[in-house]
């Protein structure tokens, strides 16, 4: 007997689809982009000294992987119940948490660099990182029972997500502004280098990573735009998940690009101490 169900069960069905094949899809991505960049990658693990910046390195490569595995398992496979998908859902924040944090570590770092490693900055956006991360885990530790999850009530469609994205809200408005207070300071010295050097601008803003800057504070905007636009939308976990994935990209890739850099300065022959504090605008002529 064919068995009709209720137009909101088919949404949710349609949603849980739509959200396992670009979750696959993003996994494919991460798993390509890490495979161009490996022997590059190799390259500076090899070659680098080690330091705190290159386990750093390590960390915010690797741990997106965990958060692979555990979105896959949320958007794949069929859970017994809410309370073991309200379980995975909140590990699956927490290693994203720890990816989110550690990539924007790499963006403090970097700024921290250009205005010559001011401690003051340096505390300024620890400060706000360290807060967004608490208010994270104190709203998850609070909200673990009441956390709103959806499931399929149709047989045979996997997977959950979470319809409550209010719950990391405050967290993602800190790291926005984190964001754009880290994008604002390096946008004057982009200003104070271009003036005192006088060369083109588009030179000043590659000199200074500023795409990067870009790219991350665009996802931090997003982040903080869609659930304020479609609330309790299903998609906006799509665009949490692009923001882990991607920042961590931008981050690795960032302190690459100036690892070679720093090795060409110094030389390819010599085995790289690299910090991000090695290299300043003023080692790079425009």
């Amino acid at each position: 007997m064919q068995m009709e169900y209720l137009v909101d069960d088919v949404a949710v069905a349609t949603n849980l689809q739509i959200l396992a094949r670009v979750y696959i899809s993003i996994a494919t991505f991460w798993t390509y982009d890490y495979a161009c960049s490996v022997q590059e990658e190799w390259t500076f693990l090899h070659r680098s000294r080690s330091t705190k910046i290159k386990v750093l390195f390590i960390i915010t490569r690797h741990v997106p992987f965990s958060v692979i595995t555990m979105g896959l398992c949320l958007k794949l496979t069929t859970n017994e119940s809410l309370d073991e998908c309200r379980m995975l859902l909140n590990i699956y924040s927490v290693f994203s948490q720890i990816s989110i944090t550690f990539s924007e570590f790499f963006f403090v770092l970097r700024t921290c660099a250009l205005w010559n490693n001011s401690r003051i900055i340096l505390a300024t956006m620890l400060f706000i990182l360290c807060a967004g991360v608490a208010i994270s885990i104190g709203i998850r530790s609070t909200d673990i029972a009441s956390l709103q999850v959806t499931a399929s009530a149709i047989p045979g469609i996997p997977g959950c997500y979470s319809s409550s994205p209010s719950v990391q809200f405050v967290s993602y408005i800190l790291l926005f502004v984190c964001q754009l207070v880290l994008v604002s300071l390096t946008l004057i010295r982009v200003i104070q280098s271009w003036r005192s050097a006088k060369g083109h601008l588009r030179a000043v803003l590659e000199k200074h990573n500023m795409l990067y800057y870009a790219c991350a504070l665009f996802l931090s905007a997003m982040s903080v735009l869609m659930p304020m636009l479609f609330s309790n939308s299903p998609y906006y976990s799509i665009v949490k998940d692009l923001q882990i994935f991607i920042l961590a990209i931008l981050a690795t890739r960032m302190h690459l690009h100036l690892w070679h850099i720093d090795r060409h300065i110094h030389g390819s022959d010599a085995l790289v101490y690299i910090s991000m504090t090695d290299v300043s605008p003023e080692d790079i002529t425009v």
